[in-house]
């Protein structure tokens, strides 16, 4: 029985975090504390490697079969690799539909897809993307000084754009999910 994922978000997650993932061997408490977290849920003999494969085949069918637009609004939003989280980003910036000028929106879409974290310099690992305070103050983010009521609607516009493409994403994930015969049944 194949790894089956318990909805379209937990299978783009870990299909995602999939470019990351150390396949090196691990220590039994490393492995138990892997198996308990959340998503995929194994068949009763799926192997770690099994399970890493199904992954790395779901994350290549869904680059394949979902729009450019809905895959990079995925990749921008829950992937953990920097640089495809980066590269995502660009590309979905001269997509948007806004009056927002390209620096307003660069920055808008940064800040949605990399918010700001609490703690001390929003650091809580050294592998994660941190953007410097100041990034996320929307008073830098138009060098033409609009109004704030302005920045606010563009700001929200543009969110809300990106918000309507992750739930368009995420339904056409969760077709793909369903005909493969990934998901589980919530009825048994």
């Amino acid at each position: 029985m194949p790894v089956i994922y318990r909805d379209a978000l937990s299978a783009v997650i870990r299909c995602l975090a999939e470019d990351c993932i150390d396949t090196a061997s691990k220590q039994a408490w490393q492995r138990l504390s892997r198996d308990a977290s959340p998503g995929p849920r194994p068949g009763p003999r799926s192997t770690a490697q099994e399970r890493l494969a199904l992954d790395c085949l779901v994350h290549a069918r869904l680059h394949r079969e979902l729009p450019p637009r809905l895959w990079h609004v995925l990749v921008a939003r829950y992937s953990t690799h920097n640089a495809r989280k980066v590269e995502a980003i660009g590309r979905l910036v001269p997509q948007l539909r806004s009056p927002a000028p390209q620096l307003f929106r660069y920055k808008a879409v940064t800040t949605w897809a990399i918010p700001q974290q609490k703690g001390r310099s929003g650091r809580r690992s050294t592998d994660m993307l941190v953007l410097p305070a100041e990034f996320y103050d929307m008073n830098t983010w138009d060098p033409e000084g609009r109004p704030e009521q302005t920045r606010r609607r563009w700001r929200a516009g543009i969110r809300k754009e990106l918000e309507a493409m992750v739930d368009a994403a995420l339904v056409q994930v969760q077709a793909i999910l369903q005909d493969e015969g990934l998901l589980i049944d919530e009825a048994t």
